[in-house]
C-alpha cells in the first residue's frame, strides 16, 4: 500500500510498504476514505518535536473495516467507521471514567507503524476504539464533519467541557487554528451566551463568527489581554479555551479569565504551566489529550442531524500523493486544517 512518511524536518514523503496485517485477534483492518493532516503533526514536521525518521504519520482518519480479528465483537467487515486518534479497550478503569487517552493498554495512531495517513490501517482493540457510522450515503460535506470527529471537533469540546463552561457564560477562545475553531462551535452549541475568539486572520476570523463567535480581538499578549478585560468591564471572562499549546497563548488564557475560573487547555504543550502566576487569582487549568472516544456518539447526531458542521474547518484538499503539500499549507498559515482523499466509500 502507500502511506505518507516522516523523512526529516520539513520533508513528508510516500513509501510503498507492506498491508497491514491481524497481530491480535481483537484488530481490525480500516480501508482510508479520508485522512487529514492535524496542527499537532507540525511540531515534528517542523523539527520541534522528536519523530522518528520513516515512520508512519497520521492520527485521524474514517474509513471503512477491510477485516476483523477473531475477537471483534462490535465491528463488521464493511462497516463505514470513525477512528479516534488513540485507540483504547474501553472498559479499564480510565476508559469507563470517560478517558480512553489514559487507556491502560491503549495508544496512539501516528507512529510504530500506525499511521492515518495511507490507504489502510491496522487499528488496535477495535471494539473499544471504532465507532460505527449509521446510515449509507452520507454526502462529501457530512464525510468531511465525521472525520473532525476523530481528532478536532472532540477536542474543541473538550477544551469547553475543561473550562467548565455553562450556559449563557462568556466564553474566550484562543488559538484560531482547526481546534480552536471548532472550540467556538462547541462554545456555541452548549450554550454560551458570548464567545470571544482571539484570531488576526480575516478568513479564520469570519469562520469563527459562523461557527458562532459574537466578537473577535486581534490583538496579541497584553493587548488582547486588555481587549478582552475592556469587554467585560474588567472582570474577565467566565470560561476560556486556550487551543494552542506555548506559553504565551496559556499566560493570555489565564490573564483574560476572571478570579477562579478555569482554563481548558487542550494544546499539545510547548510550554511550563505558570504555577506561580495561576496563584494570583486562584484560576485553574484542566485539559490534556481529548478523550474523543467518549464524545463521538453525541457529536456524530448532530453532525447527522446537520445542527453542526465543523467540516467547514478543511480548506485545503488533495490526494495522498500530494501530502507533502498539505503540510506545507498548514505549516504557512495558508490553509486551516488539510484534508487527504485516500479512498472509496464503496
Amino acid at each position: 500500500m502507500q502511506a505518507a512518511i516522516f523523512n526529516g524536518p520539513g520533508d513528508i514523503g510516500i513509501a510503498t510498504v507492506p498491508d497491514p496485517q491481524i497481530v491480535e485477534p481483537t484488530d481490525a483492518i480500516v480501508r482510508v476514505v479520508l485522512a487529514c493532516v492535524c496542527g499537532s503533526d507540525l511540531w515534528y514536521y517542523r523539527g520541534q518535536s522528536p519523530h522518528e525518521v520513516g515512520d508512519l504519520i497520521g492520527h485521524e482518519f474514517i474509513g471503512v473495516i477491510e477485516q476483523t480479528g477473531a475477537d471483534v465483537r462490535t465491528g463488521a467487515e464493511g462497516d463505514f467507521v470513525v477512528a479516534p486518534f488513540a485507540y483504547s479497550c474501553g472498559v479499564c478503569p480510565n476508559c469507563d471514567a470517560g478517558f480512553q487517552t489514559a487507556c491502560l493498554v491503549g495508544g496512539f495512531f501516528g507512529g510504530n507503524g500506525l499511521g492515518g495517513q495511507a490507504e489502510k490501517v491496522r487499528v488496535p482493540l477495535a471494539d473499544g476504539t471504532l465507532v460505527k457510522v449509521p446510515g449509507a450515503g452520507h454526502s462529501d460535506e457530512t464525510l468531511r464533519s465525521l472525520l473532525t470527529l476523530s481528532d478536532v471537533m472532540g477536542t474543541g469540546h473538550h477544551a469547553i467541557v475543561c473550562a467548565g463552561m455553562k450556559p449563557g457564560d462568556t466564553v474566550a477562545v484562543v488559538g484560531d487554528g482547526a481546534v480552536g475553531l471548532c472550540a467556538v462551535l462547541a462554545a456555541r452549541r452548549l450554550g454560551a451566551g458570548r464567545i470571544i475568539a482571539l484570531s488576526r486572520n480575516p478568513a479564520r476570523q469570519a469562520l469563527a463568527r459562523d461557527f458562532g463567535a459574537t466578537d473577535i480581538v486581534a490583538e496579541r499578549g497584553d493587548r488582547a489581554v486588555q481587549a478582552v478585560l475592556d469587554m467585560t468591564s474588567g472582570i474577565g471572562t467566565d470560561a476560556t479555551a486556550e487551543c494552542v499549546g506555548t506559553s504565551e497563548s496559556l499566560t493570555t488564557a489565564l490573564d483574560i479569565t476572571r478570579a477562579g475560573s478555569m482554563v481548558g487547555a487542550v494544546g499539545v504543550p510547548h510550554n511550563d504551566v505558570p504555577i506561580s502566576h495561576i496563584f494570583r487569582k486562584n484560576w485553574g487549568v484542566k485539559g490534556g489529550g481529548a478523550p474523543v472516544r467518549a464524545y463521538m456518539p453525541a457529536l456524530m447526531d448532530d453532525i447527522l442531524a446537520g445542527y453542526i458542521n465543523p467540516g467547514r474547518v478543511f480548506d485545503f484538499e488533495t490526494d495522498l500523493a500530494g501530502v507533502g503539500e498539505a503540510y506545507a499549507a498548514m505549516d504557512e498559515r495558508r490553509a486551516i486544517k488539510s484534508l487527504l482523499r485516500i479512498g472509496a466509500t464503496a
